[in-house]
């Protein structure tokens, strides 16, 4: 079969992203150049490799047969183009992936434990939403990645074969608020209460929780703010400009300006932090990364 690289790393982005237009964003492609390059791989390939829905795009059975080869195949040649560039071939690097504010106490202790215990491992890391991250493990742009799960703790999607996952710690949502203003001075607030506030919420793809808002309040929610930082967010919430969610493992690095709250009314809700790999990411780097996750949360 007669293949680019171009077209195996498009074959990787749309598994990734869902979308050929996000796939031809990523890549700096036009979406017209993503089609054909799509093409031309089920051409080589004499079968049906994307499935088109209302929902995105999906690998049909051959494409995730291919996407496995082609993980392997790129990943042999990123190696060979660090080696060629002058990075030692002792180093490995490992593609870390982490939820959005899952990395802000992490992340900084897993690389200095790293350091210390291994320091020929490479990370490299991005954020994302869980659902994307989870899309990056499966095409192999990604090797681990920290995710959030909710009870009752299913596998993160339901693909074979599963992916191999670790708990680094748990904990409850809870609502951050200004210490002066509404509900300054509270441990706790009503579910009731939360109909008629502003949230600072971070933009979401189609499909996608919306996260910032409490879960499962009845009504639209009154989003005031739609923030991607999440440092913004939380001078916003400082500033007394709305309310937002943040999980609990957060508190000790928050500002003084905000407080935490129970929200009262409704069931907890729990936050797991996981890590997650595919089964067959069993390199010595990528384990002490998972390790070094794992025991980062029980400190």
């Amino acid at each position: 079969m007669d293949v680019s690289t171009v077209g195996l790393r498009t074959l990787r982005e749309v598994a990734e992203t869902g979308s050929f237009s996000a796939a031809a964003q990523r890549l700096g492609y036009t979406q017209s150049a993503v089609s054909r390059q799509a093409a031309a791989l089920e051409r080589a390939a004499g079968a049906a490799l994307f499935e088109r829905g209302h929902d995105g795009v999906r690998l049909t059975s051959a494409g995730l047969v291919l996407l496995g080869r082609a993980r392997v195949a790129l990943d042999a040649l990123d190696a060979a183009a660090g080696e060629l560039g002058g990075e030692p071939a002792a180093t490995e690097q490992v593609r870390l992936g982490v939820y959005v504010s899952g990395g802000f106490d992490l992340l900084p202790q897993v690389l200095t434990r790293l350091a210390e215990t291994d320091p020929l491992v490479r990370v490299t890391s991005r954020e994302g939403t869980t659902p994307a991250l989870v899309r990056a493990l499966r095409s192999g742009s990604l090797d681990v990645a920290v995710l959030t799960s909710r009870p009752p703790h299913r596998s993160p999607d339901d693909e074979a074969p599963p992916l191999h996952t670790e708990t680094i710690d748990e904990g409850e949502l809870r609502l951050a608020v200004a210490r002066t203003g509404r509900f300054a001075g509270r441990d706790a607030v009503h579910a009731d209460e939360l109909t008629d506030v502003d949230w600072i919420a971070s933009p979401s793809p189609a499909g996608e929780p919306l996260l910032g808002v409490w879960p499962g309040l009845p009504g639209r929610p009154r989003v005031a703010h739609s923030v991607r930082d999440w440092l913004t967010k939380l001078r916003l919430v400082a500033a007394g400009h709305g309310v937002t969610t943040v999980g609990s493992h957060l508190a000790p690095s928050l500002v003084p300006d905000i407080a935490l709250v129970r929200v009262e009314g409704v069931p907890p809700e729990v936050r797991r932090r996981i890590v997650a790999r595919l089964p067959e990411r069993t390199s010595p780097a990528v384990l002490a990364v998972c390790q070094a996750m794992v025991g980062a949360g029980r400190v």
